[in-house]
């Protein structure tokens, strides 16, 4: 490969990679601005109960109930795995720069776990969202939130798009509920954590763990 074609390769790949780069953060401006207006709309109905944060440029977060849903959007473009199902779709296979993509990640945490600083707390990926450079978009996610990637090739961002991925977030989070842990694995508990704030701090909580202070390994 020549000096010419090497540089001619390389202009056309950042090109690419700028343009979806592009693209996502239209997107995410217009999921920030469409979580903002279902937050303001649902706290007319339900004052105290539903809030918007917007944290920095690539990260917002929105607050109903006892869950928080954080979106981040990651500032790299990725390629999928060639054994990936969504490779073997002929609008991948026309063109296969369409399957370089934009991400933001949606996270649901317990409000508790920031009220309290509870800093070893755990929260669940329960979407990914994908954006190509067609302005096309599918969801790796759980129950409500996923899309059937085979939807691919017609799913197009838009503001009624990207207000159902969020509303389907929120029914999500709404419906993944606290529970308790097997007795058994919370039944001993120190004098030290029950009276050391730092200790306390460190026990775990999350939808799927529950209080977690000491595991019987007897």
């Amino acid at each position: 490969m020549t000096n010419e074609e090497l540089g001619m390769q390389i202009h056309q790949k950042t090109l690419l990679l700028n343009d979806i780069i592009d693209k996502t953060q239209k997107t995410f401006s217009l999921m920030r601005e469409q979580a903002r207006q279902i937050m303001d709309y649902m706290s007319l109905q339900y004052p105290n109960e539903f809030f918007f944060e917007d944290k920095n440029q690539n990260e917002f977060e929105i607050r109903f109930g006892s869950d928080i849903l954080v979106f981040i959007m990651h500032t790299n473009v990725f390629e999928f795995s060639k054994h990936h199902e969504v490779m073997r779709l002929p609008y991948i296979q026309q063109d296969k720069d369409r399957s370089f993509c934009g991400m933001i990640n949606i996270y649901n945490f317990l409000t508790d776990s920031f009220d309290y600083n509870r800093d070893y707390d755990l929260g669940y990926l329960i979407g990914r969202v994908f954006i190509n450079k067609d302005n096309h978009y599918f969801i790796e996610g759980k129950r409500e939130v996923g899309l059937l990637y085979s939807s691919f090739n017609t799913s197009e961002i838009n503001e009624q798009s990207v207000a159902d991925i969020i509303r389907s977030a929120m029914e999500y989070a709404n419906n993944f509920d606290l529970l308790t842990p097997p007795f058994d694995e919370v039944k001993e508990i120190s004098v030290g954590e029950i009276r050391t704030t730092a200790a306390t701090k460190s026990k775990i909580t999350a939808k799927r763990l529950g209080f977690e202070f000491q595991q019987d390994r007897d």
